[in-house]
């Protein structure tokens, strides 16, 4: 089937992806005009040698094929410029790849590569080169000789540090260093002075370098779930960033430089250990989403006001107080406040066990004696409705459970020594509401039953207590 195919010797395009071949002929050789090949996503285990023939290729996608290696020829294509050879179980790259001088797009994504040769750094003319999801340990000190380089990204490896040279690439703009297991980054990065993308996200991070307010175009940073626990004083300089997520950090304090951020727009520093902010934050003039959820912060800043493009603020999960009457004159469109209980809803007091010695917490709602069997079912609705009117134990046993809170409103013909609330036993307090509404309907019915006259004053009295400790 082949055969006739490979007479076309003046093809210069040529896609064949999506379509399940295994193998590719020593004929494509006869394609010496070739500029484009896309054969992606096939079921292709080996290139043939003779691929290197094709002298004139420059755009090439072998993605998406069983491939494990090159052939030792395919660096003789020297004028590829753009190469594709993304999740394919590569494991290693010729030594000679520098011999691909002309490439300017190198995607090495979701293989198998544990390192990367030497001779990649002859190539001068790359401008992206992608090494994503792949098995690096490490990278060559030569890499920062790529001083074409734009993107770069090595997110989703196993690298423990970035070598210094790296900081020679003048023309980066983008760094992808996410999801990797680096503790520091090299004070060099400050002299990657293109630079506008930088992420380091998902690894062990636990301070940023001082050089890092050198960086004036850097727009985007994303340092999330590492183990930061200040940021630079520095990164005020960083005067054009406009989205920085600081999420799932130990941040405990914000510097004051950040007020100088004018262009900042999304300011994200969830779960973090914040216990303030600085007043100088409302310095970004520019902010419209501000999320700071789950930290330790009890109050916000009155000057936050003067951020007046605010939009989207959430303080839920902290210990707020109160707001600032200040953020009324704010135009949020969204405001999350839950979960920010700043002490809890009941005061525990200190105590000791009689039985025990043991020291204890109690507090109004626990019961301050000891209950029976008979009293263990008062957390049922059904147990308080027929045990107050059938059991006679209950009241004998209730009534004898008395708190030591007094009230000045109790009745005058009381001894005051005897001024005291009678306290029943109590259920818990989910269950309240449910059982005065049960109870009010027992009242309404029984004084409807006009056959019960003679028994009306009984059921009262028994639908009067279940109110009454409701």
């Amino acid at each position: 089937l082949w055969g006739p195919f490979f007479n076309l010797t003046k093809l210069r395009k040529l896609g064949l992806s999506d379509n399940e071949i295994q193998r590719l002929p020593g004929d494509i050789a006869n394609f010496s005009q070739l500029v484009e090949l896309d054969i992606s996503r096939n079921e292709i285990m080996e290139l043939p040698e003779s691929i290197s023939y094709c002298k004139t290729l420059q755009v090439a996608d072998f993605s998406g094929n069983p491939l494990t290696r090159l052939p030792e020829s395919f660096p003789e294509l020297r004028n590829l410029t753009c190469l594709s050879i993304n999740d394919i179980s590569l494991q290693s790259l010729p030594d000679n790849i520098g011999n691909l001088c002309h490439l300017v797009s190198l995607e090495l994504r979701e293989n198998l590569l544990t390192y990367l040769p030497e001779s990649l750094s002859q190539l001068h003319k790359l401008e992206e080169l992608d090494v994503g999801s792949n098995e690096l340990y490490n990278l060559p000190e030569t890499i920062g000789c790529l001083v074409s380089l734009k993107d770069l990204w090595l997110d989703g490896n196993q690298l423990s540090q970035i070598p210094p040279e790296l900081g020679s690439m003048r023309s980066l703009t983008c760094l992808d260093v996410s999801e990797n297991k680096l503790e520091h980054l090299p004070e060099e990065m400050g002299n990657l002075l293109s630079l506008t993308d930088l992420l380091v996200s998902q690894n062990l991070i636990d301070m940023l370098p001082e050089s890092l307010g050198k960086l004036r175009r850097l727009s985007i940073l994303k340092a999330d779930q590492n183990r930061l626990v200040h940021l630079p004083e520095s990164i005020g300089n960083c005067e054009s960033l406009t989205e920085l997520v600081l999420t799932e950090n130990q941040l405990v304090s914000l510097p004051r430089s950040i007020g100088k951020l004018k262009k900042l727009s999304n300011f994200n520093c969830d779960r973090n250990r914040l216990m303030s902010l600085p007043k100088e934050i409302g310095g970004c003039c520019s902010l419209t989403v501000l999320c700071v959820r789950e930290n330790h912060l009890t109050r916000i800043p009155p000057e936050l006001s003067q951020a007046t493009e605010l939009h989207v603020l959430d303080v839920s999960g902290n210990r707020l107080l109160y707001l600032p009457l200040t953020l009324t004159s704010l135009r949020l469109k969204a405001l999350w406040l839950s979960e920010n209980q700043s002490q809890p809803l009941l005061t525990f007091q200190t105590d000791v066990d009689p039985e025990s010695g043991d020291k204890i917490l109690t507090c109004v709602l626990l019961p301050q004696q000891p209950c029976s069997d008979n009293l263990a079912r008062c957390g049922a609705l059904e147990s308080l409705v027929e045990s107050s009117m059938l059991d006679d134990t209950w009241d004998d046993k209730a009534t004898n459970r008395m708190s030591t809170i007094r009230f000045m409103e109790d009745d005058d013909d009381e001894d005051d020594e005897e001024r005291t609330l009678l306290r029943r036993a109590t259920p818990h307090p989910g269950e309240l509401k449910n059982m005065k509404k049960v109870a009010e309907s027992i009242r309404k019915d029984m004084n409807a039953a006009k056959g019960l006259d003679s028994n009306k004053n009984e059921v009262n009295n028994a639908v009067d207590r279940v109110t009454t400790s409701v």
